[in-house]
């Protein structure tokens, strides 16, 4: 047993060497997207260390450019479908450059009965130099989107918000991610930082909340 053991951990560990050195950007996800593992090239893109990218959703890293291919993705495993899904995503370089690509996530688990990880590997089609121009903010914003931003603005997580907006906690996500893509923010920071300067927000007072005639 002690032997089985010894080079379960030797192949584990040669696992992780020749993981960390693919020059893809590769995750591992669990099933709801939350990274658990990122080799260097996947933190390069974001402009951090592996480390620090544990436990962020994948989906905020980089924006899905169609929500509805998450929300299709996301039925197939709740049904345990094991096929291979691509998302069409964009993201902000380290550098400022908008970047397109595409992840491909491959459900892997030991047996067909356990709840599978996900291999997530980034591909990147087309970069975009960074605009000085002010962002456009595409369609209009709901109502419902501009109170979600207040309440991100005041510090509340997805919980809360829920809670405040009588959604569910995948309603909330699923307005932050359509905002996202819209907008093309990579994380919840950039969201709220645009909403104050498309003017969905307004500067100066606390607590955030929306202009008068969008209230």
């Amino acid at each position: 047993m002690d032997l089985a053991r010894q080079e379960a951990v030797t192949w584990r560990n040669r696992a992780l060497l020749l993981f960390d050195r693919v020059a893809m950007p590769v995750a591992v996800c669990d099933v709801y997207g939350a990274v658990l593992l990122a080799n260097p090239a996947m933190a390069a893109e974001c402009g951090t260390t592996p480390g620090r990218l544990r436990g962020r959703d994948v989906l905020e890293l980089f924006s899905p450019r169609e929500a509805t291919q998450v929300e299709r993705i996301a039925q197939a495993l709740r049904l345990r479908h094991r096929s291979r899904y691509q998302v069409s995503v964009r993201w902000r370089a380290p550098g400022g450059a908008e970047r397109y690509g595409e992840l491909t996530a491959d459900p892997v688990s030991d047996t067909v009965e356990d709840t599978p990880a996900l291999l997530v590997m980034l591909r990147v089609d087309a970069e975009r130099a960074p605009s000085l121009a002010a962002p456009v903010s595409g369609a209009p914003v709901t109502p419902m989107e501009a109170r979600i931003l207040a309440l991100l603005a005041a510090g509340a997580t997805t919980a809360r918000a829920a809670r405040e907006t009588a959604l569910t906690t995948d309603g909330v996500t699923y307005h932050l991610r359509r905002l996202s893509s819209r907008w093309g923010a990579s994380n919840r920071t950039e969201l709220v930082a645009r909403a104050y300067a498309l003017g969905v927000l307004t500067p100066g007072v606390w607590p955030p909340g929306v202009p008068d005639d969008e209230a």
